[in-house]
């Protein structure tokens, strides 16, 4: 085995004390992960049969360069820390296969690939509507997909499948003969506009004329009108729309409500939404729930993030914001955007943990290995910034060496 791959590092979990990352610099195994709840597997696991014998040990699931180990309540993690560090060691310098022979049945490789981009490449821009795609089953090159949530009923969601996800999924996958759609799209409990045998969403408040307006096809809302409904004032507006702190999304309605459209913003706190008509006048209406597999999308980039930040090579930092995302298989528009409020995300549960800032190992393309403007302003919020007399670079690197000195031992 490598060197660079005997070095760990200890990473708490934000939620879990019973939970312990052990971070790798290159993946356990390529192109497998697992879970365990014991000893053993179908192809047999020397990590997990290595693990399993310490005791205190309670589960164990490998992702990429991550080992994340739950334990029992009554056991103690200086204890068992060393422990499971050294077992992980030995078993790498032992086998190339610590998870055990992989199942090779190229149908169960091709639904591998495929749940893989859905997760990685799709699903997260998806979950901002509401919606979630996922891959029911593989039978020889065919693919079967199913919509849900926002997606199902939808009427965009057919032709998202079509042009979007199916164009993707070809190109990465050109072994792929024929995909099939098994959503039933006259179905769903929460589609973006109702169908024709429903109500449209009950209105409310008429919006004043000018309040709303369009540059080409963009959707563009009166700052000095919006921002104090979201609690703001319009230069954190403005500011939050930049940086990510502020999310909208703009749907098209179709049959009765063709002609339609739904605009929705969000923060952290607070969410507006409005409707304009047929005839160009808009109205406040009730903004739809976010849905929790949308919030659960969010903190799984965010889990992501962190864990290969954790792995990154002290010669590969900093790293910006575009190769991160490229680095976590995220292509699509909006990607960068993605990866900023997950990091947003990781400084919050920094500051609550009283840990440095992971998204200091990030910076801005052009900024001399900063991170961007919204890293500070938010640090500042955090009450984590540099101090008044400090310079931003010497916080940086303030942080980046308290970073590079958590590993474990």
């Amino acid at each position: 085995m490598s060197e660079t791959r005997r070095r760990i590092r200890a990473v708490a979990s934000a939620t879990d004390a019973t939970v312990l990352g052990f971070m790798l610099e290159a993946d356990v195994q390529p192109g497998a992960s697992a879970r365990f709840d014991g000893p053993g597997g179908p192809g047999g696991a020397p990590l997990a049969d290595a693990l399993f014998a310490i005791d205190g040990v309670q589960r164990v699931e490998v992702a990429g360069p991550a080992i994340w180990v739950q334990k029992a309540e009554a056991a103690q993690w200086p204890a068992l820390k060393p422990a499971i560090a050294a077992a992980i060691r030995a078993v790498l310098d032992a086998t190339d296969a610590p998870l055990g022979a992989q199942d090779t049945d190229p149908a169960t490789d091709l639904r591998r690939a495929v749940e893989d981009i859905l997760e990685r490449q799709i699903n997260p821009s998806v979950a901002a509507h509401g919606g979630h795609i996922a891959a029911e089953r593989v039978e020889g090159t065919t693919v079967y997909l199913r919509m849900s949530g926002g997606c199902q009923g939808c009427a965009a969601s057919a032709a998202t499948l079509r042009e979007g996800v199916e164009r993707m999924l070809r190109a990465a996958l050109p072994q792929i003969t024929d995909i099939v759609d098994l959503t039933d799209h006259e179905a769903g409990e929460n589609p973006f506009y109702t169908r024709k045998d429903a109500t449209s969403p009950l209105l409310h408040r008429p919006i004043p004329p000018g309040v709303i307006g369009w540059q080409g096809d963009q959707v563009t809302v009166d700052p000095d009108y919006l921002a104090p409904k979201l609690g703001l004032s319009p230069d954190t507006l403005r500011a939050g729309l930049r940086n990510g702190d502020v999310v909208g999304v703009t749907e098209t309605g179709s049959g009765d409500d063709a002609g339609r459209t739904r605009i929705i913003l969000r923060t952290t706190t607070r969410a507006w939404a409005a409707e304009v008509l047929t005839d160009g006048t808009a109205r406040e209406i009730p903004p739809p729930r976010e849905s929790a597999e949308a919030a659960g999308h969010e903190r799984k980039l965010a889990r992501q993030v962190r864990a290969h930040l954790q792995a990154l090579p002290e010669a590969s930092v900093p790293i910006t914001y575009g190769a991160l995302a490229r680095a976590l298989g995220l292509w699509m528009p909006g990607s960068v955007r993605r990866v900023t409020r997950a990091l947003e995300t990781c400084m919050r549960e920094d500051a609550a943990a009283g840990r440095p800032f992971i998204a200091a190992l990030v910076a801005g393309r052009g900024r001399d290995g900063l991170p961007a403007p919204g890293f500070f302003e938010l640090a500042q919020t955090l009450e984590r910034g540099p101090a008044e007399d400090e310079d931003p670079a010497a916080f940086i690197v303030r942080e980046r060496a308290r970073l590079m000195r958590s590993d474990a031992a």
